[in-house]
């Protein structure tokens, strides 16, 4: 994933960034909830953008193959080191480019990394590359939020060098996936008001 200046960001905290994502577990339970039900052991998911994993080793169970990526090679060398099934395997990509022929697989997973990518719509391009005709796509995104406490958070975020991109409102976001071959299939907004969140689920159109 090309994410210019974020790059940096997620290498320098790799190692803490599972502790300092942990105020946001039961957002991701939530998720998790949410992104399970449409999972089988038949099926091939890619996750793009894994991060500190808060997705992949709840999910990859669920599914014959969880094939889980980052563009960060220390994001991925932390990954490595924690025990997990023989269905999840971690790898570095770079989510604009990726090596899988196409139709490969019956999901993608993105989650809160489409408003930091600088050109979001070449990864989109290449997971509806890689998804089977009427694939899902799952992408759980961050959207723009109002108050004080959101613009406090998001300047502390811009101080430790975390850029994001586009700033989408929920209706926004989905505008943005539909006008990419993405057909919306769900759509709500989780979280509250300091870090609101778009759960997305698009089909995508072959």
């Amino acid at each position: 994933m090309k994410a210019g200046d974020n790059k940096e960001f997620w290498q320098r905290t790799a190692k803490s960034y599972g502790s300092v994502m942990k105020h946001s577990w039961k957002l991701y339970d939530t998720i998790c909830e949410r992104i399970r039900p449409g999972l089988t052991r038949e099926m091939n998911v890619l996750e793009l953008a894994c991060g500190s994993e808060q997705l992949s080793f709840r999910l990859a169970g669920a599914v014959r193959l969880w094939e889980a990526t980052d563009f960060s090679e220390n994001m991925i060398a932390e990954a490595r080191k924690q025990p997990r099934s023989s269905r999840l395997h971690f790898s570095v990509q770079d989510a604009t480019a990726l090596p899988y022929a196409p139709d490969s697989f019956d999901a993608v997973v993105i989650s809160n990394a489409i408003h930091i990518m600088p050109h979001p719509e070449l990864a989109l391009a290449e997971i509806g590359r890689v998804l089977k005709p009427g694939g899902i796509l799952y992408a759980p995104t961050f959207v723009h939020g109002r108050g004080a406490g959101f613009r406090l958070r998001t300047r502390l975020l811009a101080l430790a060098g975390f850029k994001v991109y586009f700033k989408w409102t929920a209706e926004g976001f989905e505008r943005f996936i539909s006008e990419h071959n993405f057909q919306i299939r769900q759509a709500a907004l989780l979280g509250g008001s300091l870090a609101p969140l778009c759960y997305l689920e698009a089909s995508v159109q072959k």
